[in-house]
């Protein structure tokens, strides 16, 4: 499918909308598994590039298969540079995986509003102070993005060679409002996202999935723990996110368009999710090809990876089946949940409730508003999780100075004594902005108080790319650091806030839909008035 649609003007998601039968491999045709991975299982397959790369290096692995079809397609349109098909002068990469540059070698300056290096003032009106805070966060994926591969770097203040594959899906939801609100060029996005998607197609996969960390220059992966330096399925689902809804956004019949939305099917379609469930009723968030299942971390919830299910039970192949979901997922003793807690009885998740990341990270681009299976209503759950948050900064009982109505927000951020997931439970007076500023749809006025006083703060606590991860309003101390994970869903729900971009981009998704109704998921027509 993908190098069809790369030859002639196929669109690889029109399957998913034309009048073909309902059935989930029918509606997706594997023309003959054209995309097929280099695990074992695979092997056996012809790859259907041999005949057309006779004396070219071996596209035996999906990565050498993408930079020749990405190579192609930029060749074909005399207008566009061609990628460099000789070796990495820097001479990494190795394994036939090495980086090849195309058409942008560093991020443009792209005029996306002037530097407000004093902060934003807090009498604003809420859409400036909002313009204000979305475009200077902005930066921290569009002018700090590494030079070489375009992805999100992991921090702005140390290891500048490390890119985050989650935090590089949330930085492409960023980059696509940016879009939307005129502050980035679609064609230097698009050029933008055609630079990440090559450079992931060459990066080390692990049975189709990303490493937590790769090396921005070479593509190798680098290790997040000891154990940990393999695949991520989690990581991978965030990416996917991102792309995934690029991909719906850039839907055009421009010929750069069509090439980013075959190159994001092909790493979308080779993600192996099956393989992440070790043969068991449970999706396991890593996989080394080292210390293979040492890690053996199964996902039970509540906690920020249901969207690594819905991904999952949404794919065309290597798909999980709904008892993963059922009896994996739910398996884990803070799932349900139902007592009251703060005044609120949340669905699902630990007492005293977690850290606000529990209701962003999966819900970048998934829909609550309207979301539900038989476990929980996902907006209530979502609200509830906000409110719980809240009301503990508000009750305050460790006695920190300074929390208050219009000073909270608990969650994973850098701290005092290094990175900690903050929440009610686990309470170090540390307030995280991109908390209460990623919360915006689920309390918007509780969420306007809170950048009021964040914007009060001054340049302590604005910078460069915004507010900074973290603060203690006790101790004076403040983060001299900007991570991806936190300044994304910033960005990214204060604009599913205002216009609900990305949850109208990501559930525009067929395959999403297939998935959501696999897993027994139901979407009420409340839609909209749910955030009125």
């Amino acid at each position: 499918m993908l190098l069809n649609s790369l030859q002639t003007d196929t669109d690889p998601i029109a399957p998913f909308e034309s009048n073909a039968p309902q059935s989930l491999q029918e509606r997706l045709p594997l023309a003959g598994d054209r995309c097929s991975h280099f695990s074992s299982r695979q092997a056996q397959r012809t790859n259907p590039f041999d005949d057309i790369s006779k004396g070219q290096t071996s596209l035996s692995t999906p990565h050498c298969r993408l930079r020749y079809t990405a190579s192609r397609a930029l060749r074909d349109d005399r207008n566009w540079p061609s990628p460099d098909q000789g070796p990495n002068p820097s001479g990494r990469g190795g394994g036939g995986a090495h980086v090849v540059p195309v058409a942008i070698e560093k991020p443009p300056r792209i005029f996306i509003g002037r530097k407000h290096y004093d902060g934003p003032r807090p009498d604003e009106a809420l859409a400036e102070l909002l313009n204000t805070v979305q475009r200077q966060t902005l930066r921290f994926f569009w002018e700090f993005g590494h030079p070489t591969s375009g992805l999100a770097r992991e921090r702005s203040n140390t290891t500048p060679h490390v890119v985050t594959t989650g935090g590089s899906g949330f930085g492409i939801m960023a980059i696509l409002a940016g879009v939307e609100r005129g502050w980035i060029g679609r064609q230097h996005a698009l050029d933008r996202l055609i630079k990440m998607v090559c450079f992931l197609g060459q990066a080390e996969r692990h049975h189709g999935a990303f490493p937590h960390w790769l090396d921005g220059d070479s593509g190798r992966t680098i290790p997040f723990s000891h154990l940990d330096d393999g695949g991520d399925i989690v990581e991978t689902a965030y990416l996917m996110v991102g792309l995934l809804s690029a991909r719906q956004y850039f839907r055009g019949p421009d010929a750069k368009e069509r090439v980013l939305r075959s190159l994001i099917n092909a790493l979308w379609s080779e993600v192996e999710w099956d393989w992440y469930t070790r043969g068991s009723e449970a999706l396991v968030w890593h996989w080394s090809p080292v210390h293979g299942w040492a890690m053996d971390l199964p996902i039970h919830g509540w906690n920020e990876c249901l969207i690594a299910f819905i991904l999952a039970a949404s794919a065309a192949r290597h798909s999980i089946e709904p008892d993963v979901y059922h009896r994996g997922w739910t398996a884990g003793r803070a799932f349900a949940n139902g007592r009251s807690i703060e005044g609120v009885r949340p669905p699902l998740g630990p007492d005293h409730g977690g850290p606000l990341f529990f209701s962003h990270y999966s819900f970048l681009g998934l829909d609550p508003r309207a979301l539900r299976d038989r476990y929980a209503d996902y907006w209530h759950q979502n609200v509830a999780y906000t409110h719980i948050n809240r009301t503990h900064c508000i009750r305050n009982p460790g006695k920190f100075e300074g929390y208050g109505a219009d000073c909270w927000g608990l969650t994973a951020s850098d701290s005092i004594d290094g990175y900690v997931a903050h929440a009610p439970d686990r309470d170090l007076g540390v307030i995280t902005p991109s908390g209460a500023l990623g919360s915006f749809p689920y309390a918007p006025a509780e969420c306007e108080l809170a950048l009021r006083h964040f914007a009060s703060r001054g340049d302590r606590l604005w910078g460069e790319y915004g507010f900074r991860d973290a603060f203690s309003p006790s101790t004076g101390w403040c983060a001299d650091s900007y991570l991806a994970i936190d300044q994304g869903p910033i960005v990214v729900m204060i604009e599913n806030y205002r216009s609900g971009l990305l949850w109208r981009l990501f559930m525009s998704c067929p395959e999403i839909q297939i998935g959501l109704a696999r897993l027994g998921f139901s979407q009420r027509a409340k839609a909209a008035a749910a955030m009125s």
